[in-house]
């Protein structure tokens, strides 16, 4: 049900901050405010933390809201996957990160499997655009669209990055550990579905 409560909070949130960004009324921009402190207060009761810290993470932007976007390499090698070992959790992942300004979407994934992995590659097609929502990922505040592009080893070696502490190749079988808030088990399996059939339509949603 909390869970339930944070999409509600979500949404709210988005309203408010499209009402701040487009109205011209004073008496709307103070109740769109207020909307705004309402998703905050929902925020804090259903994840323990404070107010403050909701505000700045939840509460921070400007500007009509948009989904974030989340960009994912998918490397094979051997007919094994290319995976990361997260610091903040322990639990590993396919490099990736936040979509950065002035990187198109395969720039983004090359930069991350760089940064993350120490491997140098090229993008090669994308495989899947999920709302992270509709999977099992572990709760979050921000609506988030995951782009999964699979990537070619070009140069470089194995070495983690300042996010990360180990880099490994696991096959489908024999999966470590993994951090929900950003891969889940059924998406590898996806992953390992294009390998098998590289003609494979793009998954979406």
């Amino acid at each position: 049900m909390k869970y339930e409560w944070l999409e509600v909070a979500k949404k709210i949130q988005a309203i408010s901050q499209a009402g701040l960004t487009y109205s011209n009324n004073q008496f709307d921009m103070e109740r769109y405010a207020e909307l705004r402190d309402i998703s905050v207060d929902i925020m804090s009761r259903f994840t323990g933390l404070e107010m403050e810290e909701i505000r700045g993470l939840f509460a921070n932007e400007s500007g009509y809201q948009t989904p974030k976007i989340s960009v994912r390499g998918v490397v094979f090698k051997d007919n094994k996957i290319l995976l990361v070992r997260e610091i903040k959790d322990g639990c590993w992942s396919l490099p990736g990160g936040w979509a950065d300004i002035g990187f198109t979407p395969g720039e983004a994934a090359v930069k991350e499997v760089k940064e993350e992995s120490g491997f140098d590659v090229k993008p090669l097609k994308v495989l899947a655009v999920l709302d992270r929502r509709c999977h099992s990922h572990s709760p979050s505040p921000y609506h988030v669209y995951k782009i999964f592009i699979q990537c070619e080893i070009v140069g470089g070696e194995g070495s983690p990055g300042p996010e990360t502490s180990e880099v490994g190749f696991f096959d489908r079988d024999h999966l470590p550990a993994l951090s929900a808030e950003r891969v889940t088990e059924q998406q590898i399996k996806w992953m390992f579905e294009y390998l098998d059939n590289p003609f494979r339509e793009v998954l979406f949603d």
